[in-house]
């Protein structure tokens, strides 16, 4: 059996970014580490993803969602279907918020794995890179999300309440 092919694809717009987040989501199987400045306009509210986040939570109760955002405001307010996993599955997702300190951070990525990641180069430009079977890259990705999310703070609950 031989081993996975390391496989970089060039990100050019928007479109591409998100479906780069899509199939990056669909090879998750344990963690998913996700991080940008607010989520709006990136397919979290769609269907599809929605499902493709349902099911990586439903397939095993040990899998985990790790979401970052500088400001979680869509993310609580106006996407729905985030607020719904959460609610569902606040044992292995949760939300957080970067403090203020960290906010000049601004080139978003996910991590699936250890092995895959999509990163983009600033929160205003679209162009990026989606890397499956890296996990040197991967690895330091999620390093450096780890640091992060040391530092930040929950920030959205699945209940009105926060309970």
């Amino acid at each position: 059996m031989s081993e996975p092919t390391l496989q970089h694809t060039k990100l050019d717009g928007v479109v591409d970014y998100k479906d780069a987040l899509d199939q990056l989501c669909k090879l998750a199987t344990h963690e998913l580490y996700l991080f940008e400045k607010n989520y709006d306009g990136l397919g979290y509210n769609s269907e599809a993803r929605y499902e493709t986040l349902r099911h990586f939570l439903l397939a095993n109760p040990n899998n985990r969602l790790y979401v970052l955002a500088h400001d979680v405001h869509y993310l609580s307010t106006q996407c729905a279907r985030m607020t719904m996993l959460l609610r569902q599955f606040g044992h292995g997702m949760h939300i957080y918020q970067t403090p203020k300190h960290l906010q000049h951070l601004t080139e978003p990525f996910a991590v699936a794995d250890d092995s895959h990641f999509v990163r983009r180069f600033h929160f205003d430009d679209p162009r990026g890179i989606f890397a499956q079977h890296d996990p040197e890259q991967a690895r330091a990705l999620k390093s450096r999300y780890l640091e992060m999310w040391a530092n930040s703070h929950p920030a959205a609950t699945g209940t009105t309440l926060g309970l």
